[in-house]
Formats: C-alpha cells, structure tokens, sequence
C-alpha cells in the first residue's frame, strides 16, 4: 500500500469522526493538570498521612498513629469547632447577597455607581481585607474600637480576645464573600424570564411571594454555585486568619488549614505525615458538604425532568 493512500485513509477517517473527537482533544490538557495537580496530591496526602516524617529524611510509617494523635489533641477540636463557626456564618453570605443584587437589579439613575462600590470589596486581595479589618479593630486608633468606646466607654480589642476573635475574622471574610454571591444573583437575575414575572404579576403575586415562587425557583443555579462555594471559602480560611492573628491569640483563632500548615511547615511542625491527616480530615469533611449540594442538585434536576 503506498503512501499515499495511508495518508488519504487517515485523513477520511479523522473528517468522519472530526465533530465526534474534538471535544476530547480539548479536555485531554484541562483533564491531565487536574489529574497531577488536584487527583494524585489528594491519594499522595492519604499515603503521607500514615508516616512520621519532617520533609527532609527517611520517612517511618506508623499507621493510624497520626490520627489517634489527632482525636487527642486538643488544638485539633479547636480548629474544628472554629471551622463550624465559620461554615455557620459564612452563610450568612448567600442571602446577603442576594437582597444586595435584587436591590441593585434596578433601572435608576446611578445604579452603576452603587454597583461598582458594592463590586469593590471582591476585587480586594484577601491579604489587603486583612490588614484593613486588622486596623479597623486596632485598639486605641481603629475605628470599631474608637466606635464602641464611645457607645459604652470602653473599647473591645476583638482580635486580642479568644472569645471574639474568631467572629472578627469572619466579620472580615464575609465583606468580600458578599459581594461574590452579590455578582452571582446579579448574572442569575439577568436571566430571569420576565415572562413568568409578568404573568405573576397579573395573578397579583408580589414581594415575597414573587420572590420565593418565581425569582428563586429560576436562581437556582446561582444559588447552588453561592452555596458551595462559601462553603469551600469557609472550610479552607486560612489567609485572614494568618494574616489577622497567626492563630492567636493563644491558638484561639486557628482553624484546620492553618493548624494543618502550622504543623506542617511552620518553625513549630515540620511534621508532614501529622499535616497531612489534617488535611485529610478537611477533605473528608469538603467532600460530605459537596456531595450532599451535588446530590440535591441532581434530584431537583429529575424531579424537575
């Protein structure tokens, strides 16, 4: 056979299958970085979390002792309950957002004004949040010290107290968070069929029945793309807390990722294997809030079918 003729077979045969492969031959990159860099570090993290290891010499295995270590520690549960105190605020999010955007979602003189300062915050690096919100509760010179100092006489150092502290940086977080989920219901609202609002109207639906019947039903999207990623944002905190407090004061403030470097790379760890079974344990608990939000989600989608 000459040639030619292979050439020919081989380029019949890619014409007729051209529309078919294509899409493949544009995920092949996207699919092979998230294989090297999300799929092999999470079963790399499980195996390193049965070794006692400092990153430098030979690794010893030793099992579950990492885990056993780490129902016993004390620190652990703090950061655990820190983190559920996140997740639980960090909420708070998603409906702020929305009635910001359906507030914004108007026609009227300098909206967009209105918009770009509400659009601000997420612009913001999570670094400079820090250090704004870390001046704005300063003692003796922030602002909220100053404010409550005037209200009630004395002033509250919040990131100085273990009772407080965790609130202050979520406070922080939820600034740029809000307006996330405030641009999400924005897209979301621009698709909303004015179709269905007007035949609402027409049956006399309005306020928060022509909200929770006709607006949120179609933002659905929206929402479950809100949900899970303030979630994320509220199990992986680790920025603002590095940057507010370093986990003080008197390790008050810590939550699982930064416990989890802490003990990794920090001057007080170099304890890899014992990191790695913190961010185990955080997987663990990312992989039960997103499954749960994936599986609602393809229930809705049937039960909409």
């Amino acid at each position: 056979m000459s040639l030619a003729s292979t050439e020919r077979r081989s380029r019949s045969w890619w014409r007729e299958h051209q529309q078919r492969l294509t899409p493949y031959v544009f995920l092949i990159p996207g699919l092979i970085f998230f294989l090297v860099y999300v799929i092999i570090p999470i079963f790399e993290s499980f195996w390193l979390s049965g070794f006692k290891w400092d990153g430098l010499g030979e690794k010893t295995w030793i099992g579950m002792a990492n885990y056993r270590e780490l129902f016993d520690d004390e620190a652990f549960y703090t950061s655990l309950k820190n983190n559920i105190i996140w997740l639980v605020l960090y909420l708070l999010a998603v409906p702020a957002g929305l009635f910001i955007a359906i507030f914004l979602n108007q026609r009227v003189r300098g909206i967009r004004v209105y918009k770009s300062f509400f659009f601000f915050p997420f612009v913001i690096s999570q670094v400079v949040v820090g250090l704004i919100f870390a001046w704005f509760y300063a003692p003796n010179f922030g602002l909220f010290y100053l404010l409550v100092e005037k209200l009630t006489g004395t002033g509250i150092a919040v990131l100085a107290d273990p009772d407080l502290v965790t609130y202050g940086i979520i406070a922080a977080g939820l600034w740029p968070q809000i307006a996330y989920c405030m641009i999400l219901y924005l897209t979301g609202l621009n698709a909303v069929d004015p179709e269905q609002v007007e035949a609402a109207r027409l049956d006399a639906a309005k306020g928060w029945k022509m909200l929770w019947y006709v607006i949120l039903p179609q933002l659905r999207p929206a929402t479950f793309i809100a949900v899970v990623v303030t979630v994320i944002g509220a199990l992986r905190s680790f920025d603002l807390v590095s940057i507010m407090t370093d986990g003080g004061p008197f390790g008050s403030s810590r939550v699982l990722s930064f416990y989890m470097y802490e003990q990794a790379l920090s001057e007080y760890g170099y304890r890899m294997g014992y990191g790695a079974s913190i961010a185990v344990i955080l997987f663990l608990i990312m992989m039960v809030f997103i499954s749960g939000f994936i599986w609602k989600m393809v229930e809705d989608e049937r039960q909409g079918n």
